[in-house]
């Protein structure tokens, strides 16, 4: 007898129909049933809510919400770029555009939604686009390369994102939208005008209270725009970001009931007017009579339907929490509950500051409970309110729109919210559930709340517990950057001094460990800007530091001058080539435009480099935790596509930051246009040219765990740019952990990139005059290590290879020919490492 295997057919690869998978494998389903997957878009589910984040230099890839291997570890067959076409409810059958038919016992429909474009006279000129997919974003990308001015249709959520994609990309960008304020649905009019105020001062033209009439063309091409209010807006792009209608297409043609207004019906349990039918997320109109627009309701009917399939007992999708915070335009944004106060009785608490561009509301019944509110500007107290919503506040509602210093004594923390209190709207997690785990690795495991729109991830982060010691190492109990600042503050120049004051009763009066000697050896020199190898200074160093050079395999050691910005005269690379020639060393240019001259005996070091400090060159710093290199294209000065001269920038900032001591290694670029050659967007800190001057990037990363970095700031001056960088360095050397590169601080500073920016740009803590200062300090008092060695014959007498016999030159050091160079011989056993470790304690 032959076993019926159920089919379950889920049309639409999107976050909702993702999420119904997963929830299928969670249950169980996808091991007694064949699951076929039809995704009309060219790859699969990825995050839509982060789709802006494409123009701060996150791929598709990252933006991916499929884990490797998760489709063929389930059984699942997913076929991309082949949408369905029809549907026949009749034969249980769905055809593909492809011509594949597939059978099914139950039908999901996760269609979403699509752009509302207004039917106006020339919306498919070219030059319109929609703003809804990757491809979409691809299109107006490329396009944005030639245009000039940028329009985009709608103020809402997604218009926001548009215009500040399109700024980002150099245009002078307009907002057209027909209410009277932008986010005319998530905030009211005290909200809006903050935002308004906000958006205007980035250089963005808003036109609210006009819709548009005519898109104006010549020879098929926009020319600009023509508005209600009889005004004619001159432009060469439109973005339509006016809304979306449910994609109920395939449902109206295979005859399922649809509503009035769009969206395809379902009860509680999501199933159509068809029972072998189900419908989730943007395409479904809810059994109350709603189309839910978010995610979080989304997810919610995925599990109600993976619930029913599994034939668990559940309560159905009744209805959803629209709260939603959200970050536009660097501006946060948040509303929740009953934020335009409809309920009958209702009042409103108030906080407006429209010199900083915040407003906050709470509106509460007459006996106090939370009903909703609207934050603009400073949403940090949004995943605290709006767990409390349908309660009674612990603390007055004025204290808890007050900000911080202006007459709030109470700070309400996530302690005083109660267990069954949803922390995770998106994955409607409680804060009991988040309590049950150590850590948040774990708590995005286990319950995948703060995988969703990340922010409740500040409330979870609060609600795990601490770690019992944080301290740097068995010497000290306080952090690197604690050791930072006691170190600032006190003026200390020696590690015994900071030991013997600070270090753990049980450690002062010793020597440290491997762990705190070069910490706190990197936050001296950062600090002091000494010779690193005087006094005591020496015996704090990394081997590579001790010698200036990198060690390596073979105990031989490798060269690198500096090249600011990759640019080199033909005599200087005549240099190079005759000392890597008459040294016998082996030479390769680097990713990072530089030469490097591999396999030098630790005597040959000084004689090498006073050929190459005579011919101009100095120290590249490649041994050390500091500035390696500023790589740049070569911007407009020769490039057709350049717009600002990349080279003279590089190489400004390398010579600004050579020799500056850090937790980590810093690598930069600078690219001369939004084609990327010199790769910025993959740095410490990257630059990239506009149009209308430079966009800064941070917390980038290549290597084995690669980062794209994040958008800081954009069209800055060459001296903002300069200033913003300074502030940025000092910040991060002030407060990162050691062996902490810039991307890990980042994503681990509280806060993120938010609290960076208000401290490097906006000043947030008083900072910036300090960081600068620092800053200036170090440029001011710069000077080339490898100079300052050749110049005194005591620091010399270290570069040799045994201390008993300093003119014999290292046995073990041997070589073999390969390609007309030379590389280590590695048969050759080499006691390098015990050796210099000796070396390193004198």
């Amino acid at each position: 007898m032959t076993v019926h295997t159920p089919t379950i057919v889920l049309v639409g690869h999107g976050m909702v129909g993702q999420r119904f998978l997963e929830a299928l494998a969670d249950r169980g389903v996808t091991e007694r049933a064949r699951v076929v997957v039809l995704c009309e878009e060219p790859r699969p589910a990825y995050d839509r809510v982060q789709l802006t984040s494409y123009f701060s230099g996150k791929t598709p890839d990252d933006l991916s919400m499929v884990e490797d291997g998760f489709m063929a570890k389930h059984g699942i067959e997913l076929y991309v770029g082949d949408a369905a076409e029809t549907i026949d409810r009749a034969a249980r059958t769905v055809t593909a555009r492809s011509g594949q038919v597939f059978a099914y016992d139950t039908l999901v429909l996760a269609t979403g939604s699509y752009p509302f474009v207004p039917p106006v006279p020339g919306k498919d000129a070219h030059g319109c686009f929609v703003y809804r997919t990757i491809e979409d974003l691809l299109a107006i990308e490329e396009f944005a390369k030639t245009a000039t001015t940028g329009a985009v249709v709608g103020g809402g959520l997604l218009g926001l994102e548009a215009a500040g994609a399109l700024k980002g990309l150099g245009l002078d960008t307009h907002i057209v939208e027909f209410a009277p304020r932008l986010m005319p649905v998530q905030v009211d009019e005290g909200g809006g005008a903050a935002l308004l105020r906000t958006i205007e001062q980035m250089g963005l033209t808003v036109h609210t209270g006009t819709g548009t009439q005519e898109v104006v063309t010549e020879d098929g091409h926009v020319t600009a725009m023509r508005l209600s209010d009889g005004s004619e807006l001159a432009t060469d792009m439109v973005v339509f970001s006016a809304g979306v209608r449910p994609r109920d297409q395939l449902a109206r043609d295979c005859g399922l009931d649809v509503g009035e207004r769009g969206g395809i019906a379902v009860d509680e349990q999501c199933r159509t007017s068809d029972p072998a039918v189900f419908a989730i997320g943007e395409c479904a109109l809810a059994a109350d009579g709603r189309v839910y627009g978010l995610v979080a309701p989304g997810y919610e009917m995925a599990q109600t339907v993976a619930a029913a399939l599994a034939e668990e007992a559940g309560d159905g999708f009744t209805g959803a929490d629209l709260s939603t915070k959200l970050k536009l335009l660097g501006v946060d944004v948040a509303s929740f509950g009953d934020a335009h106060g409809t309920a009958e009785g209702c009042l409103d608490v108030v906080y407006s500051d429209s010199r900083s561009g915040v407003y906050k509301k709470l509106v509460v019944d007459g006996e106090g409970v939370l009903l909703g509110g609207v934050l603009v500007g400073d949403a940090e107290s949004y995943g605290l309110l709006r767990p409390l919503t349908g309660s009674v506040p612990p603390v007055s509602p004025e204290q808890l729109v007050l900000p911080a210093g202006a007459g709030a004594p109470v700070a309400l923390g996530p302690s005083a919210l109660p267990d069954d209190a949803v922390i995770c709207s998106c994955h409607n997690v409680t804060k009991h559930a988040i309590g049950q785990c150590s850590s948040l690795p774990e708590v995005k495991k286990c319950t995948k709340a703060g995988t969703g729109c990340g922010s409740c991830v500040k409330v979870i982060e609060k609600l795990l517990p601490a770690a019992a010691d944080k301290g740097l190492c068995g010497c000290f109990s306080y952090t690197r950057s604690e050791l930072y600042e006691i170190t600032r503050t006190l003026r200390l120049t020696s590690f015994a001094e900071l030991l013997d004051s600070h270090g753990r009763e049980e450690a002062r009066g010793g020597d440290g460990c491997e762990v705190c000697k070069p910490t706190v050896g990197s936050i001296l020199a950062s600090l002091n800007n000494g010779y690193i190898l005087d006094g005591e200074q020496a015996s704090l160093q990394d081997t590579n530091d001790h010698f200036l050079a990198n060690l390596q395999r073979n105990g031989s050691y490798s060269v690198v001058p500096r090249i600011p910005g990759g640019e080199i005269t033909p005599d200087k690379l005549i240099v190079i080539g005759e000392v890597a020639r008459d040294f016998g060393l082996y030479t390769k240019i680097t990713g990072g435009q530089r030469i490097d001259m591999f396999g030098a005996r630790v005597d040959q070091l000084p004689g090498i480099w006073t050929r190459l400090v005579d011919a101009g060159f100095e120290s590249g710093h490649a041994y050390g935790k500091s500035l390696r290199t500023v790589k740049s294209c070569v911007g407009q000065t020769w490039c057709r596509y350049g717009v600002q001269d990349s080279v003279k920038m590089a190489i400004q900032l390398e010579l600004r930051y050579r020799g500056l001591r850090s937790p980590h290694k810093l690598k930069s670029a600078v690219s001369g246009c939004a084609r990327e050659c010199a790769e910025a967007q993959s740095k410490d800190f990257g630059v990239i040219a506009t149009a209308s001057g430079w966009n800064l990037y941070v917390g980038g990363n290549g290597g084995a765990t690669p980062r794209h970095a994040d958008l800081l700031a954009q069209d800055l001056s060459d001296a903002e740019l300069v200033r913003l960088i300074d502030r940025f360095l000092m910040f991060y050397i002030r407060t990162a952990d050691r062996l902490e590169r810039t991307s890990t601080w980042l994503e681990r500073l509280e806060g993120g990139l938010d609290h960076l920016r208000d401290v490097v740009v906006h000043d947030s803590l008083g900072l910036c005059d300090e960081l600068e200062s620092l800053m200036t300090a170090h440029v001011a008092d710069y000077q080339d290590e490898w100079a300052q060695t050749l110049d005194d014959p005591e620091r010399l007498r270290r570069f040799v290879s045994f201390v008993n016999a300093p003119d014999a030159p290292d046995p073990s050091v041997r070589f073999v020919p390969e390609r007309d160079q030379i590389k280590p011989d590695l048969t050759v056993l080499t006691l390098g490492s015990t050796r210099l470790e000796g070396a390193s304690a004198r």
